[in-house]
């Protein structure tokens, strides 16, 4: 029986990456508050590498995090780059099209009581329409940004759910639970194939064309 990865879990991990600030149509000055510096934690030796518990002998059943396969590995967070590029590029132009839109709204404010009633005109115009704008491609990017996430998420599911149905044929086992959503209360310490997914993925992958081995 195939183990089936649920892209679920990796859509928590993708949730909690950099999201797309949505600017306000209105710019809202405000005083910057005082920045204080942290406190400097007292510096500790980090906690030497244990090394990963042998797999129970004669195990059939086995537990893996597919949310710490996404990030933990080169695939995942070559995933999380993609779209955290893609996210910085939307903001960015959103922020170019804020700081526009609120010059043109100081320039009315400060100066529409100077210009004839035409330019007045034309420049309330033009603020309508940059917010009118504004609001569609901060719609837009969002949407672009989920379909890339998606994409990812598909992505990763497709390179991963042979290397887990193989490292599961290979101990015979009989269940592999993704612990993300088994709700786990306890498990044996060795039963944790995570490492060993990680492992494979990132592992080399066999040449276009090789044939397999027999």
């Amino acid at each position: 029986m195939k183990m089936l990865v649920s892209v679920a879990s990796l859509a928590t991990v993708l949730s909690a990456a950099p999201a797309f600030a949505q600017a306000p149509a209105q710019p809202r000055p405000a005083a910057p508050a005082p920045v204080q510096p942290p406190a400097m934690p007292a510096q500790t030796p980090p906690p030497p590498a244990q090394p990963p518990a042998p797999f129970p002998a004669g195990a059939k059943i086995a537990f893996f995090d597919p949310r710490v396969v996404f990030q933990s590995s080169k695939e995942g967070q070559a995933a999380l780059q993609r779209v955290k590029a893609l996210t910085d590029k939307k903001q960015t132009e959103n922020n170019d099209r804020q700081k526009k839109l609120a010059a043109d709204q100081q320039k009315l404010q400060t100066s529409g009581s100077m210009l004839n009633d035409a330019a007045r005109s034309q420049l309330e115009k033009d603020i309508e329409k940059q917010q009118v704008d504004m609001q569609r491609f901060q719609q837009d990017a969002q949407a672009e940004i989920n379909e890339l996430q998606q994409e990812v998420q598909n992505d990763f599911v497709k390179k991963l759910q042979p290397i887990v149905d193989k490292i599961a044929a290979e101990k015979g086992l009989h269940l592999l639970f993704n612990s993300a959503e088994a709700g786990l209360a306890w498990a044996a310490p060795g039963l944790d194939l995570t490492p060993e997914v990680i492992k494979a993925l990132d592992g080399p992958k066999p040449a276009a064309g090789a044939a397999p081995k027999q």
